[in-house]
């Protein structure tokens, strides 16, 4: 397809002129801007724009949705009109990093370290959920628990904790290996690091209270120099500290050190000065700071709790639309570790329905098929814990029902605080997060889940539809009052404000029950198809580049879903799109941001312009690698706009194995 020059310049006049861009490249879809100013960007001349499919900004790039297969066609010809430098994703990156306040680094630092260990933290959460059901008394019998009165599980029960405590004892270890791998060091060298901060030859973190009060603490004599010989069990600060200098001194060696005797001198020397200044300086420093901090949140919600409930539980879900959330995390995990639980977590989950609750309501205020359907499935990921399809999809689309979530939120923050609410760990947020709350206060945790459900549904309904029937009665009296009665104005024109409209006329093919012709596109992956609306990325949830369909992959291998010629491979290997016989295009894309890999755990098996067959492999994916980096694996299949045989699109979801059910159904025109 031939690009049209305006529109890419038009493009460039929309983000604010060459002289606004200081940094761009491009992904498989979209292009990606580091602007100097970004107030400057015309978001109406955009949308107007036929190249252009969708807009956002997010974490300081500026990202313009082209799609595939022009995407590439777009930049190049971008980069003769401006003069400027190609930059890989890096660059652009770098630069919008830059742009962001210390407490935006700080934030998005805090998220890249504890994001990649969240699946082990979560794992555990929900193991010492199991856990809490067969030890915690009063659940099934009267003062006895499970165990107490069935022995025989006792062993089960035991060998579950010390499967489930495993994450939280040896934290410091995960904590060191991501905080070091995201400092620029190596990996290997944060995991001993975190292994010495919790050697068994120290005194456990855990025992530090009693071991003052006994006046048994032991220590190291250096010199006449006496260190307290503690480890940091359940501690974050003194790690993340630690790790930042381990990594920068490593970088420092690497840097001076001949080759010849790197092995040598660059990780001893690195690991031996870390590790003597965590214990004599870094250790009881950021110690002391962390118990300060958590001796204050202790204190203001021992004294403050409804006001603490209240803010927090109703602000929560500003926090994620901030990323300020992952802040959160760190000090879920240090309330943990030092006092045994988090009252802080329960809030979250509640906030998780809350939002849910909202997004639903919105399926009986919504006219438009397209939004009822995103407002019904965002909901039921919020209720499983991820809320960002919701948030961003639906609620603060609308605003009104974002509020209201927040409100039942607020309320139900108030309730778990002041009846001391807290979780053993850090689960699966939502409906399932009961499973990390101690099971004692299960019932008012319930109550509280009752509030978050029922006060953002109701509010946003009935506030919804006298929304919705105060436009209509303005839509009325406007058409009245053009001379145009009301059944004749319903029977010309369905728009509303607000894209609660109903949707545009469909033409006679689409609505006809025999189309000629249909292109069945069988998955190219095994594992669950979900609708795009679930997917965490605004580009493929809001279909800004065509319909399509999302599969959460169970293996690690894509094939071809239908004979095809490889149109085009992508550089980074982890995206391919096919062309069928008919000319219909599809593409694949595996994982979400994943082009930031740079081919790291991908292997592509074919090469652009060959042909295949349905069921061959077309590439291979390391889940290991991916789920570490951080990334969702969740992989959209799209069959991108303007494509002028294409009809309609009709989307299957369920469980798929690869090759064997079909997931999409192309209506072809004529």
């Amino acid at each position: 397809m031939a690009i049209d020059k305006k529109q890419v310049e038009e493009i460039v006049r929309a983000v604010g002129g060459k002289e606004n861009i200081e940094a761009a490249t491009h992904c498989v879809t979209r292009l990606r801007f580091a602007l100097y100013d970004e107030s400057k960007v015309d978001t109406e001349s955009l949308e107007q724009n036929d190249l252009v499919k969708g807009q956002f900004s997010s974490q300081g790039q500026f990202q313009v949705v082209i799609g595939p297969g022009l995407v590439d066609k777009v930049y190049d010809e971008m980069i003769q009109i401006t003069g400027g430098e190609r930059a890989s994703k890096d660059d652009v990156k770098a630069v919008a990093g830059k742009k962001q306040n210390p407490i935006q680094r700080a934030i998005k630092t805090l998220s890249d370290i504890f994001i990649p260990i969240l699946p082990a933290i979560i794992t555990a959460g929900l193991l010492l959920g199991i856990n809490n059901i067969l030890t915690g008394p009063g659940i099934f019998f009267d003062g006895k628990s499970l165990v107490d009165v069935y022995p025989a599980w006792k062993d089960l029960a035991s060998i579950i904790n010390t499967i489930a405590s495993t994450a939280f004892t040896f934290l410091p270890a995960l904590i060191g290996w991501s905080a070091v791998t995201r400092f620029g060091g190596s990996p290997l060298l944060g995991i001993v690091l975190g292994l010495i901060l919790v050697h068994p030859d120290l005194l456990s973190a855990y025992g530090y209270a009693n071991a003052v009060n006994e006046g048994t603490v032991p220590t190291w004599n250096l010199f006449g120099w006496h260190i307290e010989k503690i480890g940091y069990q359940g501690q974050v600060l003194p790690v993340l500290v630690s790790a930042y200098l381990l990594a920068k001194l490593e970088i420092f060696l690497n840097k001076r050190v001949h080759d010849s005797i790197k092995l040598l001198v660059v990780a001893p020397v690195t690991l031996l000065i870390t590790g003597f200044l965590a214990f004599t300086i870094i250790g009881p420093v950021t110690f002391a700071i962390a118990n300060g901090i958590t001796s204050g949140l202790i204190y203001i919600y021992d004294s403050y709790a409804a006001l603490g409930g209240l803010i927090y539980g109703g602000l929560y879900a500003l926090l994620v639309i901030t990323g300020m959330h992952h802040t959160f995390l760190a000090v879920d995990v240090q309330l943990i570790g030092s006092q045994g639980g988090t009252f802080l977590w329960p809030m979250l989950a509640l906030s998780n329905i809350a939002q849910g609750s909202a997004a639903l309501a919105m399926m009986l205020v919504l006219r438009e098929k397209k939004m009822r359907g995103l407002a019904a499935t965002s909901s039921v990921s919020a209720f499983l814990g991820v809320t960002e399809p919701a948030i961003f999809g639906v609620n603060i689309r609308y605003r009104y029902p974002f509020i209201f979530g927040m409100v039942g939120s607020a309320i139900g923050g108030v309730l778990l605080t002041m009846n001391n609410v807290q979780a053993t760990s850090i689960g699966v947020g939502g409906v399932p997060g009961f499973l990390s709350i101690f099971p004692n206060k299960w019932g008012v945790f319930f109550i509280g889940m009752a509030i978050v459900l029922v006060v953002p549904f109701v509010l946003t309904v009935l506030f919804g539809r006298a929304k919705l029937r105060k436009e209509d009665r303005n839509a009325d009296q406007a058409t009245v009052a053009g001379g145009q009665t009301p059944s004749a104005k319903s029977a010309s024109s369905t728009t509303t404000t607000n894209a609660v409209a109903e949707p545009r006329t469909r033409s006679a093919a689409q609505v006809a029950d025999e189309p000629v012709n249909t292109l069945e596109i069988m998955a190219p992956l095994t594992g669950k198809a979900v609708p795009l609306e679930q997917v965490p990325d605004p580009a493929f949830a809001e279909k800004q580049m065509g319909e399509g369909v999302a599969i959460e992959p169970s293996g690690n291998q894509v094939v071809a879903p239908f004979d095809a010629q490889v149109a085009h491979v992508i550089k980074s290997k982890h995206a391919v799109i096919l062309e069928h016989a008919s000319g219909v295009q599809i593409l694949i894309h595996v994982g979400i941001n994943t082009v930031s890999l740079k081919g790291e755990g991908f292997n592509m098996h074919v090469e652009t312009g060959e042909k295949v067959r349905a069921g061959q492999t077309l590439l291979e994916f390391d889940r290991k690698v991916i789920e570490a980096a951080g990334y969702p694996l969740i992989t959209p299949i799209i069959i991108p706009d303007g494509q002028d045989m294409v009809d309609r699109v009709e989307v299957t979801t369920g469980d798929v194995t690869s090759n064997q059910n079909g997931v999409l159904k192309v209506h072809l025109k004529g």
